[in-house]
């Protein structure tokens, strides 16, 4: 088993450290229903950077996802290009941060940040919530399945019974 990557976040931005590998999308646990299968792996890198003022983490995703239609339940076969800029903040000023405010994310300075659980979050943040294929191209297969009785018709019958 290999040991969780962790990094010091206001150190390796002040730094311009960049972290890269892959992550294998079967230990991504938290996507578990989203996905149709859990073949294959995700690359990873994972940037610090210093814009003005500001530390940040810059968190890049590419691969493929097998995701699940939520029109048939058939497999999508996902492109995942994903690159999300993250403001590092200290514990006291998150607390002052405007939760509405669309104009930077923003992450706790931690100086024990887990690589591979913030790449996660990133990957569930940027899936489509309810994905589906293009319309018209997927149908559901409703070949053995009966036709729902209305519930008038239900409830005639129960009230022939008795």
């Amino acid at each position: 088993m290999f040991a969780q990557p962790l990094i010091d976040g206001m150190d390796f931005a002040r730094n311009g450290r960049e972290l890269h590998g892959e992550i294998s999308i079967k230990s991504l646990l938290r996507l578990g229903d989203m996905l149709a299968k859990s073949d294959g792996s995700l690359a990873y890198v994972v940037r610090g950077l210093r814009v003005s003022d500001r530390y940040m983490l810059e968190v890049a995703l590419s691969g493929v996802c097998h995701l699940r239609c939520h029109r048939c339940l058939g497999e999508i076969e996902y492109p995942v290009g994903i690159t999300t800029r993250l403001q590092l903040v200290s514990a006291e000023k998150m607390d002052e941060i405007d939760a509405n405010d669309d104009e930077m994310e923003c992450i706790e300075a931690s100086s024990q940040i887990d690589v591979l659980a913030l790449v996660e979050d990133e990957l569930i943040l940027g899936l489509p919530f309810a994905p589906k294929h293009p319309e018209g191209t997927c149908s559901p297969d409703i070949e053995g399945l009966q036709q729902p009785a209305s519930a008038f018709s239900v409830l005639a019958n129960l009230k022939k019974k008795y």
